[in-house]
């Protein structure tokens, strides 16, 4: 019984003796009714510092921006270098455009704080010209910047060609003079000149990579051949095609350091018919590959029917082709015949001739084909099947609205995919059009 008893006291003082380790407990794990939540009771302000700017770093600037007001070792890492390698400015006109501007106020704070943090900045502004200013207005100011990657983008033109040449080649240059690391430029649509290539190259040559300047007007051959002269390192360029020509060509090719990865012309013409393009020669275009065999040449078309007189009536080296508007079957047919470097084949429009012989034709001669869309066309299912039988498993991407197919004696749509799949080794089915 003693023993007994000595149990039942031992049991009994436990609960007595131990209610402060028990409301200890409970406090701890949250468990008890009437406690107060961990969470609620933290001291946020002692996390680490490498975890609240990695929590940061998945926020939205306006979330990070009213994060930093939590308290003073928020705010602190608020403003750590990191967080301000990346900034796009948002620029735009309320009763003009559907974009969020950037504040003022916050902007302001960058140019004061974090000039010299930016390493990969972007500007996108709408059609006004008043946003484009504004844009001009902020780079003039970072003369503390080591930018690595600058982009100029317009959502919608004039934007950029309206701003005064002067200023654009003023602001331009305290980058370009700045920074001296430069690898990325993207200033598509802009009133770019040859003086501000210059600039450019003279404090950048050793590091630029990258330069996109189609629709530059105010540049000229001898502004790129500067930039082929001075920049050993460039792999990317993209231009308009008034810009390219032989000599050009002959010049890039004839440069020991320039070794291009991608080639991208962009040919435009605004009015129809208004436009006459000049025809860029085989002979310069072999050069080119010669001296760069593993260069892809990139052209993007927005022409009318009858401005296409003047390309692919020889073999040209092109890999990548894209048609932004209507382009014919005759077209279409000297693609087939005279671009066996073609990788990739995209066609917005054409009209209500079938294409079967000139898809057939392509599908024979260009051997590298991997992918092929289209949009406003026909093919009959016959045609497109024999096609895709011909290209096999290398097509990786084949997009096709279900409208361009048209049913015959042999193929209906339910069938179609179920042969085209076959062919390609997987399951594959058209585009549809969207409905809403």
């Amino acid at each position: 019984m003693k023993r007994a008893g000595q149990k039942v006291v031992a049991g009994t003082e436990a609960p007595g003796t131990s209610q402060t380790s028990k409301k200890q407990k409970t406090s701890l794990h949250g468990s008890g009714f009437g406690e107060s939540d961990p969470c609620t009771s933290m001291d946020w302000g002692s996390l680490p510092h490498h975890v609240i700017l990695r929590v940061f770093q998945f926020l939205t600037l306006v979330d990070r921006a009213r994060a930093s007001s939590v308290c003073r070792r928020w705010n602190e890492v608020f403003h750590i270098p990191d967080l301000w390698r990346r900034f796009e400015f948002e620029l735009s006109q309320p009763a003009t455009s559907y974009l969020k501007s950037t504040h003022p106020d916050l902007i302001q704070q960058i140019i004061k704080r974090h000039a010299d943090h930016l390493q990969y900045v972007s500007f996108k502004v709408d059609s006004s010209t008043e946003s484009a200013e504004a844009a001009c207005d902020i780079l003039s100011q970072l003369v503390n910047c080591s930018i690595k990657t600058l982009g100029l983008i317009s959502t919608a033109k004039p934007s950029f060609m309206n701003v005064s040449k002067a200023h654009f080649a003023s602001a331009l240059t305290v980058v370009f003079v700045n920074s001296k690391s430069l690898s990325s430029i993207k200033i598509d649509d802009t009133p770019l000149d040859d003086p501000s290539l210059k600039v450019l190259v003279a404090n950048n040559s050793d590091t630029l990579k990258l330069l996109k300047m189609s629709s530059c007007p105010h540049v000229s051959p001898a502004g790129i051949l500067c930039v082929a002269d001075q920049c050993h390192g460039l792999k990317e360029l993209a231009l308009n095609y008034y810009i390219l020509s032989d000599e050009l060509l002959l010049a890039l090719s004839s440069e020991k350091h320039v070794d291009l990865e991608h080639l991208r012309i962009d040919v435009v013409s605004e009015n129809p018919g208004q436009v006459q393009f000049h025809t860029i020669k085989k002979q310069s275009w072999d050069a080119l590959v010669k001296h760069s065999p593993k260069v892809n040449i990139v052209m993007y078309f927005f022409l009318y029917e009858d401005e296409f007189d003047a390309f692919f009536r020889e073999e040209t080296p092109v890999t990548h082709l894209y048609f932004g508007r209507a382009v014919s079957k005759a077209m279409l047919g000297r693609i087939g015949m005279n671009c066996p470097r073609l990788i990739e084949l995209v066609v917005c429009a054409n009209g209500l001739q079938p294409l079967d012989a000139e898809l057939i034709q392509i599908a024979e001669r260009c051997k590298n084909l991997t992918a092929m869309g289209l949009g406003e066309c026909e093919v009959t299912c016959r045609g497109f099947i024999e096609f895709v039988k011909m290209c096999g498993g290398r097509l990786t991407q084949l997009s096709i609205m279900e409208e361009v197919l048209i049913p015959d004696s042999d193929y209906s749509l339910d069938r179609l995919h179920l042969e085209v799949s076959k062919h390609l080794g997987r399951m594959w089915f058209p585009d549809m059009m969207p409905t809403w």
